[in-house]
């Protein structure tokens, strides 16, 4: 008799208690939580949830590329190394800036100025805002990027990289082979095979004039960390741009937003967002559309799309033009004239780090960049009306719901953690991310 009393018994408390959590349940939960699997076609939560940097057995690998602590714990001293940075136009510039340089920890991985100069520029600052040019150089002797960098963070999840996806043998580069090598020389690397991130720091080392030789690998000490990443490797392959590429790319791909506020709202932590903030995550995932470009864990996206922001040179960029072909994103790789002035949709973590937006640097807050979104007008009278993305139109939001969709973008997105990925020291024993004369007098960087 008792266990058919407890037949009937047990499902009524279970179903008594889900109605209980429906009921106490924050509504701005349940109604983000059901705009999110709703509206952006998501199967579950877990679809978004970016993995822990350390566990790398679910972190994406690049093609021939498997993810091992020895390989990310290299690649992470190459990245801040300026030991590597061996082959500058000038003696001046040799051993002078790293990846750091341009990918700036406290500025979102991306530089804290308005363009990325590498060799051809001396200082810091705190975060790479106050690199000056050195007179040393001519302008187009510069290692400076026509476009400014996208961000280190979540490229884990980038299949084709750069603005205009031209590296990576892969995904949206299958079926354009016939022109890898013929309009931009350097992506004769896809024919490797290779995934973006590994093809692209191939060349990328090389044009950033980044070298792994006997100096690197004995004076400065590196051999016997190659030896323990590329141990299955054979000895005349061990060290080179292939390894450095695997090394520096294994690392990247662990640079994560694990502890954002909204990847703790994905876990389970219903805290970890403010009303505020998840009312801006209903209108990205709802309304205001953001989700239709920026999606995935990463919130960016392997498509492209032109919103008509103006170009680098109009900021003051050193070493680029209107006739820039950077300038032209993804129709600067395919010459097509439906990808002209398509630029590829950038992740969001981290933001409010950066004190730039778009592949310009236009723009100088993520409101600014909110409101340029809501107002739906073109900047750039260069690109063409027809080239401007159907996405891109008047949202019509409210100045409060600008404000809450800014919250979400600015607070819940952002991870303090990604600030603290540096090394304590490269085996150089060089200042980093830089290491000229004005850089290792500058306290910030600590190096004196």
């Amino acid at each position: 008799m008792l266990k058919k009393i407890l037949f009937w018994i047990i499902p009524i408390v279970f179903l008594f208690s889900a109605c209980v959590n429906e009921q106490t349940a924050d509504p701005l939960d349940i109604n983000l939580e059901r705009t999110i699997l709703r509206l952006s076609n998501y199967n579950t939560l877990k679809d978004l949830q970016v993995p822990d940097r350390h566990d790398l057995a679910n972190i994406p690998a690049g093609i021939g590329n498997p993810l091992t602590t020895e390989k990310v714990a290299l690649g992470k001293m190459l990245f801040f190394e300026t030991g590597l940075a061996r082959d500058a136009v000038h003696e001046s510039g040799m051993g002078t800036y790293s990846c750091a340089t341009c990918h700036v920890t406290t500025a979102a991985w991306m530089p804290g100025a308005i363009q990325g100069i590498a060799d051809g520029a001396w200082g810091f600052g705190y975060n790479g805002e106050t690199r000056i040019l050195n007179s040393e150089y001519e302008e187009d002797e510069m290692d400076a990027q026509g476009a400014r960098p996208l961000s280190m963070i979540g490229v884990a999840y980038v299949t084709n990289s750069m603005w205009s996806g031209h590296f990576g043998a892969r995904f949206q580069n299958e079926g354009t082979e016939d022109i890898w090598g013929v309009y931009d020389p350097i992506t004769e690397i896809n024919h490797t095979g290779l995934d973006g991130l590994e093809a692209q720091n191939i060349e990328g080392t090389e044009l950033h004039r980044m070298v792994v030789d006997s100096y690197v690998l004995d004076t400065l000490g590196y051999r016997e960390m190659f030896d323990a990443a590329f141990y299955d490797w054979p000895e005349n392959a061990r060290y080179g741009k292939e390894s450095l590429s695997f090394a520096l790319s294994a690392f990247i791909r662990t640079i994560l937003p694990y502890n954002a506020p909204y990847q703790k709202w994905l876990r389970g932590d219903k805290e970890a967002m403010t009303d505020q903030q998840k009312r801006g995550a209903t209108l990205f995932f709802g309304d205001a559309g953001c989700h239709r470009c920026h999606q995935g864990p990463s919130l960016g996206n392997n498509a492209y799309h032109a919103v008509g922001v103006n170009d680098l040179h109009d900021v003051g960029g050193v070493n680029t033009s209107a006739d820039d072909p950077r300038n032209l994103g993804r129709g600067g790789f395919t010459n097509k004239p439906e990808d002209m002035f398509a630029f590829k949709v950038p992740q969001l973590y981290n933001l409010k780090d950066s004190p730039y937006y778009f592949h310009g640097s236009s723009h100088y807050s993520l409101r600014d960049v909110v409101q340029y979104f809501n107002d739906g007008i073109p900047e750039n009278e260069r690109v063409p009306v027809e080239s401007i993305s159907s996405y891109f139109h008047a949202l019509n939001m409210t100045d409060a719901e600008m404000e809450d969709l800014t919250a979400f973008l600015s607070d819940a997105l952002h991870d303090p953690s990604l600030r603290d990925y540096h090394p304590e020291f490269v085996l150089s024993g060089n200042c980093f991310p830089n290491n000229d004369p004005i850089s290792q007098n500058q306290n910030q960087l600590g190096c004196q």
